[in-house]
């Protein structure tokens, strides 16, 4: 535009391309366009195809892919597995539309669609999505109703079993050749039992001896003990939480504390289970424990040291499916 305006002030184009430091050839053809079409032919237009030129699939066939791969497993459609990948997804558009694509070509369609490979929750058969649902809008609303009536609190449980010969995570080692982790081979295990809250407490009890509905009345008599308040404790449905010891022990105690129970198979719901992963990620990295007394001694001092860090405590309740227990409305996550 500026050339062009020089040019109509009555420039040379010798002088008018040495001005803008351009060819006497992109001179002639800013000024022909100026000519042909006025300052509309000098605008910059996006070069090569318009999106969706020449695409494989209709703008409706690409809708109805993408949401078959949202709403269906593989297996689901006759395909192998439970997993889309790539080649699963060229196997859907062929056997629909009778169209074959390469992989590099059908990944371009999935980042359009807004797609992105990822690695999937599990979820067990067995979850009643009702019961879920139930949980969600109205048990837990109703829980943490009653908690703020009553001045109490509530925390989230859950127990979980440490072994000598436990190794998770990765590591960095030279290609070919597998980092070998030395542990010791005598196998001994310790369990725990931990308790948390939205403000950041953490109440935990390591124990040697299998979990039965002895160890969970020791473990809510020591969690009263620290509360001069009455504690609302969600846990899962383990046996022992419902054992006919633990109910009796509630019923001499229920001025001070009160169960809710989790719906059936739904760890996921439960920020406490998060606290389970930190432990079995952190203890490899730093155990080296050749008897059950020092497991024992390395499980306390990761809980010790989580106690002195309630804003880690506090992170536990912002993953995805535990949201809910910070939102007023837990359907708005």
């Amino acid at each position: 535009m500026r050339a062009v305006a020089a040019l109509v002030e009555g420039r040379d184009r010798e002088d008018v391309a040495a001005m803008f430091k351009v060819s006497l050839k992109a001179v002639d053809g800013w000024w022909a366009k100026w000519q042909a079409g006025g300052r509309e032919a000098l605008t910059a237009r996006p070069r090569g195809r318009r999106v969706g030129e020449h695409q494989v699939l209709s703008e409706v066939e690409q809708a109805a892919v993408r949401q078959a791969i949202l709403d269906h497993l593989p297996c689901d459609l006759v395909l192998r597995g439970q997993l889309w990948t790539r080649g699963q997804v060229g196997e859907l558009i062929a056997k629909l539309y009778r169209v074959r694509m390469t992989e590099p070509g059908v990944g371009k369609y999935l980042r359009r669609w807004g797609l992105s490979f990822q690695r999937p929750d599990k979820r067990a058969v067995e979850q009643n999505p009702e019961a879920v649902r139930t949980w969600l809008e109205v048990t837990w609303p109703a829980i943490r109703a009653t908690a703020k009536a009553e001045n109490g609190e509530v925390l989230f449980a859950d127990q979980v079993g440490i072994r000598s010969d436990q190794v998770t995570g990765r590591t960095w080692g030279e290609k070919g050749r597998t980092p070998v982790v030395r542990r010791t081979g005598n196998r001994f295990s310790v369990n725990a039992m931990s308790a948390i809250s939205t403000k950041g407490r953490m109440h935990f009890m390591v124990f040697t001896e299998t979990f039965d509905a002895k160890v969970m009345c020791r473990f809510l008599d020591r969690l009263i003990g620290h509360f001069d308040r009455k504690i609302h404790l969600v846990v899962d449905g383990h046996s022992a939480h419902r054992s006919r010891a633990v109910r009796t022990w509630l019923a001499d105690h229920a001025d001070r504390i009160e169960l809710h129970f989790l719906p059936s198979y739904s760890p996921e719901l439960n920020p406490d289970e998060l606290v389970n992963a930190d432990l079995k990620r952190s203890l490899p990295m730093s155990s080296r424990a050749r008897n059950q007394a020092q497991l024992a001694a390395e499980t306390r001092r990761f809980f010790h040291r989580r106690q002195r860090q309630p804003h880690i405590v506090r992170g536990y309740f912002g993953g995805p499916h535990v949201r809910y227990t910070l939102e007023e409305n837990p359907l708005s996550f």
